[in-house]
């Protein structure tokens, strides 16, 4: 926001924040039981997923970069498998996410594409 750094205008960066947008979008739909479990759980995974992006791209070394992409990419994993419970549990219909489901495929795709290629900026 205050720093002017080259991750700010990577696509993959972009994308995450736009999917952390919507699954706190999605979680505002879940039941108030779930307001210190499943929401709190689903937000967290959702900021891991751009702010290890942020940090992996600071790295210097590409081993670095590249733990922090893994790291990035799990918190996508996890955000599925709780989206997966939180839908059997009828809080949402999976219908009624295409956009959060297009993020979701895009972020996967572009974080699998960078450790492939262990390219970082």
């Amino acid at each position: 926001m205050f720093l002017q750094l080259n991750h700010q205008n990577l696509e993959v960066y972009k994308s995450a924040r736009a999917l952390t947008v919507e699954c706190y979008k999605l979680s505002n739909k879940f039941p108030a039981e779930e307001r210190f479990n499943m929401i709190q759980q689903i937000r967290r995974a959702s900021l891991s997923v751009v702010l290890n992006i942020a940090e992996g791209c600071s790295r210097k070394s590409e081993i670095e970069r590249k733990r922090f992409f893994e790291i990035s990419r799990g918190s996508l994993i996890e955000i599925d498998a709780a989206l997966d419970t939180a839908s059997e549990l009828g809080y949402f219909d999976a219908k009624n996410c295409e956009v959060l489901g297009e993020l979701m495929n895009k972020v996967f795709g572009m974080l699998s594409k960078m450790l492939r290629t262990q390219v970082g900026h």
